[in-house]
């Protein structure tokens, strides 16, 4: 895969522009403003789906920020189906759009398609998710977070947490992974590994590991399981919120505590998340900001306008602990 560290600067070309046909599950919304009496963008953009809460908060950043900046949003619903994307962004080039933007399903199988977009001179703008390539320049930037870094600060609030839980030795980890062969799925459960490796060798075990798909039932359905087969797990790290959302049905159905019997940390920072840390069923949170919309709108129009762009464009994010959920609720934007 790709670092994410080492991205360079490039420039990038100017695309026509156009209309479209999405394919997949299709919302035709766009905005046809614009300012100065210039053309209005045309953004073809492929959404991976909408599996959780943070899915729906990135769409309505997205959709929001097409608006204000007045550009011609063509989206697209993936459903969590890599052809469909595969499918829509064809169309994109077919019709001719100025840029085209999509959150990849997973990381690989992406060449062909990409391809076909560079043959067009149409610009391709990664949000969310990385993916590999055989060509660096088969895209122009990502606008996103480092997984992999959350998996570290994942493990590292996880030592926090167990040790104002007073956890005692061995902690037994059960770990719901992310949709198979997705980056943050990837990524996140490296960076925890490579923490868990280096620090508590022999004190800390990922027991049992499994995709949830980034989806409540999908935790829920896993936990379980888990519980069924390792009934002495102590500690869940959830890749996202949903999972671990889904997954406190399960604990509380076996007669478990979350938060206490089962210490639970997750990634993302959707509004649900913190409610469950609010009421102490999830333990810490490291969060993965979703609303990527006035980035990536800002980089279309440098894109359009053939100005240099980073190659990676880092978004915010913080670490919260149940002693802060309730202060940041009322603050949460998704």
């Amino acid at each position: 895969m790709l670092s994410r560290r080492n991205f360079l600067t490039v420039a990038v070309g100017v695309a026509a522009a156009g209309g479209l046909t999405a394919c997949a599950k299709k919302d035709d919304s766009s905005s046809d403003s614009s300012s100065g009496g210039s053309k209005t963008i045309t953004l073809g953009f492929s959404q991976v789906g909408s599996e959780s809460g943070w899915r729906s908060a990135n769409t309505d950043s997205v959709k929001s920020a097409a608006k204000e900046a007045g550009y011609k949003l063509q989206f697209s619903d993936a459903q969590q189906k890599q052809e469909n994307q595969i499918s829509a962004i064809r169309s994109y080039i077919t019709q001719k759009v100025d840029v085209i933007a999509f959150s990849p399903v997973v990381v690989t199988g992406w060449d062909a398609v990409l391809k076909e977009a560079k043959a067009a001179k149409i610009p391709v703008v990664l949000t969310d998710r990385s993916v590999e390539t055989s060509d660096d320049s088969l895209f122009v930037t990502l606008v996103g977070s480092d997984f992999t870094d959350e998996g570290r600060r994942a493990a590292k609030i996880l030592e926090k947490v167990i040790a104002k839980a007073g956890l005692k030795a061995p902690v037994k980890i059960a770990q719901l992974e992310g949709t198979t062969g997705a980056a943050p799925a990837i990524e996140r459960a490296k960076g925890f590994k490579e923490v868990m490796d280096a620090e508590h060798k022999d004190d800390w075990k990922v027991v049992v590991s499994q995709t949830g798909d980034f989806t409540r039932a999908g935790g829920k359905q896993v936990m379980a399981a888990f519980l069924q087969s390792n009934p002495d797990i102590n500690v869940l790290f959830a890749h996202n919120d949903d999972m671990a959302i889904g997954a406190i049905q399960s604990i509380e159905a076996a007669g478990k505590k979350p938060g206490k019997d089962i210490l639970i940390v997750s990634i993302d920072g959707v509004k649900d998340g913190f409610v469950a840390m609010s009421e102490g069923k999830i333990n810490a949170i490291v969060e993965c900001n979703p609303l990527l919309g006035p980035q990536l709108m800002d980089v279309v129009k440098k894109v359009k306008n053939g100005e240099t762009v980073e190659r990676w464009i880092k978004t915010k994010e913080g670490d919260f602990m149940q002693d802060q959920a309730k202060a940041a609720l009322p603050s949460r934007k998704y």
